[in-house]
């Protein structure tokens, strides 16, 4: 979510002292002096395309049964694993041997974010072409590293959307608040033009399973045939449109040196060496995934395809058009659903129009069932104060509506093997939905006026009957263990019932598992929130 330089918050608990109005002062004085900053205008922007022949590299070669047996379809494989996701990353980047193409809207420099970056580093070094596109809202404080990976010959970083004034942000939050809400979403990673991982999953540990405080449960998909050209096309037209700059448009004050090249890279293979010492890397040498030597080894569903996406111009979009735009497909995906619609969208304000669409549905016989954050999992608890506008009508409109617990299951984990290092708590980040047990939407799309709007976002509609069932199933048989069913009591008061780990029913009266303050909070915004910044 977009969010203003905490630096330029006032303190809504201390009283306005002169010193404070002296810095009230001083920022307003900074904000009028970056006002007038703007993007360069004299940008070298050398174009630069997917490669259009890459039929010899390993990956090719290795495919290249598969994909003849299949003629005019992809193969879709579902990451669903956290470990397994970023083990699948590493294995593509080290199979490189043309071109990466990486694409993001968050990048953290944690010990899974330093490796991709480490092994990105010597793909290029092997004669790698690296193109690395990023949105630039997570970028602040890391223009020097940046510009570091963007001195080897081989890699170019870019910038989606950036900010004019690189150290005071702030000034551009205030002056140019239109422009700057405009994100890129989107997540993908394609090798040599024949392989891509594309999905809800920033770069980070929290994605990967590897943070110890908080655990995204998440999913991508890993995608090989015909779909990777398209997914290369969406990341050319990024590559080359006008908001895009590569990081050499904001020069440092001070050329790099080899010696901060040298520095850089040392630090970098020692943090990899670190890391193969840690606990998260004992839990990936557990892996089949490393071992394997073949993508025939990987379960894949086969299908035809849908690929949706929202273009760059997005910045300056007035309106959301269903030949452009990736909600209008997504949402013609539900209007034929017939008998089941499972939604799993970890940001889910539906606003007024969609909330009757979901309802019709349930009048109409479709099994509507939504898994989304609690209050308590919710890493942006303004999301959940617009989204709790609308539980009572979902639910007695016939929606069957579930929140995701924050408390993990760790029995129900390890049954289904995920989450083995120790997160103190879990948050949903997975983004997709099945259709009647038989298609599939993965991408970076949540279920709120951000993505539909504000975002550019990007997913894959696909038919994979073993995937959409093994979806439902676990809303059949294991959602009550992650999540609370909301519903609405004989008085029609909300009411939240799970079951705990000994499988005994539960229920409570009130948001589960916060403080009386957090939910006093969130109650007092819902009726303010901006709906439309969600």
């Amino acid at each position: 979510m977009t969010m203003p330089d905490p630096a330029v918050q006032p303190n809504s608990r201390s009283l306005l002292t002169p010193s404070h109005l002296v810095k009230l002062f001083l920022i307003s004085a900074l904000l009028a002096l970056t006002a007038c900053s703007s993007l360069p205008t004299d940008v070298q922007r050398a174009p630069s395309h997917a490669l259009p022949d890459t039929s010899s590299t390993r990956i090719a070669r290795d495919i290249q049964p598969l994909v003849e047996a299949h003629p005019g379809l992809s193969g879709f494989h579902i990451l669903s694993d956290g470990v397994d996701a970023f083990a699948t990353r590493l294995r593509i980047i080290r199979a490189a041997d043309k071109s990466i193409d990486a694409q993001y809207y968050i990048w953290h420099t944690d010990l899974t974010g330093n490796a991709m970056y480490n092994q990105l580093l010597h793909a290029a070094d092997r004669g790698v072409r690296v193109r690395i596109l990023l949105d630039d809202l997570d970028t602040a404080g890391k223009d020097d590293m940046l510009h570091l990976i963007d001195a080897h010959p081989n890699v170019e970083v870019r910038l989606y959307n950036p900010f004019a004034n690189r150290d005071r942000r702030a000034g551009d939050f205030v002056t140019d608040t239109r422009r700057i809400n405009r994100r890129m979403h989107t997540k993908t990673l394609t090798v040599d033009n024949q392989v891509t991982v594309f999905g809800g999953r920033n770069i980070g540990d929290e994605y990967f399973a590897a943070a110890k405080d908080v655990g995204f449960n998440d999913m991508d998909a890993l995608a090989i045939g015909p779909i990777v050209p398209e997914v290369s096309s969406q990341f050319d037209l990024f590559w080359n449109s006008e908001w895009v700059y590569p990081i050499s448009a904001f020069p440092r004050d001070e050329p790099v040196t080899e010696e901060e090249i040298k520095a850089f890279r040392q630090l970098s293979d020692e943090q990899i060496s670190e890391a193969k010492n840690s606990e998260y890397a004992d839990v990936i040498r557990q892996l089949d995934t490393l071992a394997q030597t073949s993508f025939t080894e990987l379960e894949l569903s086969w299908s035809d395809w849908l690929l949706a996406y929202d273009p760059p111009s997005n910045v300056e979009a007035e309106e959301i058009t269903a030949e452009e735009h990736l909600a209008p497909k997504l949402k013609e995906g539900m209007v034929r659903t017939k008998d089941e619609l499972n939604i799993v969208s970890p940001y889910f304000v539906p606003g007024e129009e969609f909330t009757r669409f979901l309802t019709s549905k349930a009048e109409e016989g479709v099994r509507v069932r939504i898994l989304t954050n609690s209050l308590e999992s919710n890493d942006v608890a303004l999301v959940h104060a617009g989204y709790m506008r609308y539980r009572e009508d979902l639910i007695a409109g016939g929606v069957a509506l579930y929140e995701f617990k924050a408390v993990r299951n760790r029995e129900l984990e390890e049954q289904l093997g995920r989450n083995r290092i120790e997160a103190q708590r879990a948050s949903l980040h997975a983004k997709f939905f099945g259709f009647d047990r038989r298609y599939l939407f993965i991408g970076s799309f949540n279920l709120d006026p951000r993505s539909k709007v504000l975002n550019t976002e990007f997913g894959a509609y696909f038919e994979s009957p073993d995937n959409a069932r093994r979806l439902a199933e676990v809303f059949d048989k294991h959602i009550l263990l992650v999540a609370y069913r909301v519903q609405l009591d004989e008085d029609g008061d909300l009411e939240w019932i799970t079951l705990d780990e000994n499988g005994q029913e539960r229920r409570v009266g009130q948001e589960p598992d916060t403080t009386f303050w957090k939910r006093f909070k969130t109650r007092i915004l819902s009726p303010i929130v901006p709906e439309s910044q969600l």
